[in-house]
This record gives structure tokens, sequence and C-alpha cells, in this order.
């Protein structure tokens, strides 16, 4: 089961934009880890899903080496694009990564496992290629606990990006980690309200699909409040 082929069309159709995005976020997302983790520099790490390179950029000064890690060639193109000289960029999936096991100190993945017919493979494939020791760094929308609220989310989220699985709730990703022998350090969690217009312009969605999205929006004021969590884990 994948849905490579749904993602490749979805992130490769418009490169351009989802990239422009992207840079938007780096100096943010630097934040965010400097944030969440303590760091000595020496680290390998890995950003799975990498898309334009948002989390490999955002970790570059603060590690030895970034290898960022995707599906869709076209992101990667625009990602080598004036790239720190100490992050690669490599073609592969999240569920079947390219690499040795413990090949890094920290293995991260942002706004990924949404887009994964089985995330349980991802987060199997990330520990696996962590080392003993190491750290893994997840962050994702989080589903609504109300199970109603959560088939809502999923099915305009599902119209407005064909490429979306299912948003995972805080207690399924728990459990994910768990399941892997992960120990859960920290999670943060955070409360963004999203303007609808500028989120259907980033995927692309116009015409009928783009009044079919819009009559499934969560919200009919014009934007919507997401939870998204960051969990910190220690092999």
């Amino acid at each position: 089961m994948s849905n490579v082929d749904d993602v490749r069309g979805r992130f490769g159709s418009s490169p351009e934009r989802y990239a422009e995005y992207a840079a938007q976020q780096i100096e943010g997302v630097r934040d965010d880890v400097r944030s969440l983790l303590t760091l000595a520099g020496n680290e390998r790490a890995l950003d799975a899903g990498t898309g334009a390179g948002t989390l490999a950029r955002a970790l570059a000064p603060l590690v030895r080496e970034v290898v960022g890690v995707d599906v869709v060639p076209e992101l990667l193109e625009i990602a080598l694009k004036d790239a720190p000289s100490n992050v690669t960029f490599v073609e592969g999936d999240i569920a079947s990564l390219p690499f040795e096991s413990f090949s890094f100190d920290l293995a991260c993945t942002r706004r990924t496992l949404h887009h994964v017919p089985r995330p349980e493979l991802a987060v199997a494939e990330l520990t696996r290629v962590t080392r003993p020791g190491g750290t893994l760094l997840v962050e994702d929308q989080i589903a609504p606990v109300d199970p109603l609220a959560a088939f809502e989310l999923d099915r305009f989220e599902r119209a407005r990006d064909p490429s979306h699985t299912r948003t995972l709730p805080d207690v399924d990703l728990r459990q994910l980690f768990e399941a892997n022998g992960l120990v859960l350090v920290s999670a943060r969690f955070r409360h963004e309200q999203r303007a609808l217009e500028p989120y259907l312009d980033l995927a692309g969605c116009e015409g009928e699909a783009r009044e079919l999205v819009l009559s499934l929006a969560p919200d009919e004021a014009g934007d919507y409040l997401v939870d998204s969590g960051w969990y910190v884990l220690r092999k």
C-alpha cells in the first residue's frame, strides 16, 4: 500500500509555490528546534520527508551534517539550490529509508506522517536508522479527540490534498513511539489559526474542487484552528 504517486502529483506539480512557502518557515522552525533540543554540534541528522528542505536547512547551522530524504524529485531539485555545504538530499521513501541501521544521531520528520498510509512503518524506519541513545524529533498536525471532528477534518484535508491519508491523534502517535521502544522525553503542542484561502492556494486547489473544499471546511469564518505537536524521543 503506497500513495507515492499521489504525493509526487501533489507536490511535484507546483514545487516553486511550495518551496517559497517552505523557505519562509526556516527561521521559525530553527527556533523550535533550539527550544526543544540541546545539540552538541557534531551530530549527523536526518530529515525524512524533507520536501523543499525546511527542516534540513533549519538544522544545518546546529549540527555537523544533515541528510534530507523525499520521494518528490522536483522538490529535492529546488532544495539543492543554495543548500548549505553540510546538507545533502537523497530521493527515498520514509517507509523504506535507503540507509543502514544506526546511521544517524538525530532522526527527524516534520508534517509528513499524515501523508503516509502506514505511519507505523515510517516510525519504525526512523527508529532503525537512529543509533542507540540517539534522538528522534517528530512534528505533525494532531487530530481532535472527538472521532466525528477527526473524521470531518480528514475529509476536508483529503478533498484539499489527495495525498493526505489520516491525521493521527496524540494517543496514536504515543502508541507508535512506545511500540518501537522509544522514550518520550518531551512533547509540546501548539494551536494554529490557519487562513483557508492561502491554505487552498498552497495546494493548488481551484475551480469546482475549491468550492467543494470550502463547503467541507471546519469553520465558515475564513480560517480554522488546528493543533500540532512536537515530540522529542530517545532511543
